[in-house]
């Protein structure tokens, strides 16, 4: 999680407001911090932490000029996060009208994203996902990768993207024509052409769980690694 000072460099140093968090879920000592640019479509940053202990809640960036918000929760405080949201009926994955949070992974991609849309330049509205892959699996994926003249990250994402297609066409939840043109021109026969990739996809969709994974930018970053604890009988 980030930390104070991050945040505050962020924001270079910038505060125009600040208040006691009204939420109990983080304790009596919650404090949240904002900067915003005072443009309506420019941007603004939020930040919740504890006054005493300096532990940062969430953050938050959000980019009026483009609808996009994203957070990040402290992964030691969300389900207590959520679960007074619940309590107060409110939908914790709002951020304003008609635009939902986008919730990333990492430090480095919160930071990636908020000093691009501070300085108002593009950047890649991709999530990043860390993956902890045993060096035998990482191993035959860089020489697939290499074999495809590909980069490592780019094999991933497309063997992703191939078990999110699969499990949403199974589902019926979209035209799998209408996905296959769109995002792969190739159609199946670049899937078809490569047994060990096909193999691939399938040990994804045995690791992840896509049933929840959107289609579009993010789409293979969606998934949801799955539980494989059993109830004993």
């Amino acid at each position: 999680m980030l930390t104070v000072k991050e945040w505050m460099e962020l924001v270079e140093y910038r505060i125009t407001e600040g208040d006691s968090y009204g939420w109990r879920c983080f304790g009596d000592k919650a404090f949240g911090l904002s900067a915003w640019n005072g443009d309506h479509k420019g941007w603004s940053m939020n930040m919740v932490f504890d006054t005493e202990t300096q532990t940062v809640y969430t953050v938050e960036v959000c980019d009026y000029a483009r609808d996009r918000a994203y957070r990040m929760i402290n992964p030691d405080y969300k389900m207590v996060h959520d679960a007074e949201a619940l309590s107060r009926g409110v939908d914790f994955k709002e951020a304003w009208d008609d635009v939902n949070y986008i919730d990333l992974e990492t430090e480095e991609d919160f930071c990636e994203k908020a000093e691009a849309i501070r300085d108002g330049v593009e950047y890649d509205t991709r999530v990043s996902v860390p993956m902890n892959l045993p060096d035998d699996v990482l191993f035959d994926l860089m020489k697939k990768a290499h074999e495809k003249d590909i980069t490592l990250n780019q094999l991933i994402e497309d063997v992703l993207w191939a078990a999110i297609r699969a499990e949403k066409a199974k589902q019926g939840k979209f035209d799998r024509e209408e996905i296959l043109d769109s995002q792969y021109p190739d159609g199946d026969d670049y899937w078809r052409e490569d047994e060990e990739m096909a193999s691939d996809v399938q040990d994804m969709r045995d690791e992840y769980d896509f049933s929840d994974a959107r289609p579009g930018p993010a789409a293979a970053m969606t998934a949801k690694k799955k539980n494989k604890s059993k109830k004993k009988g």
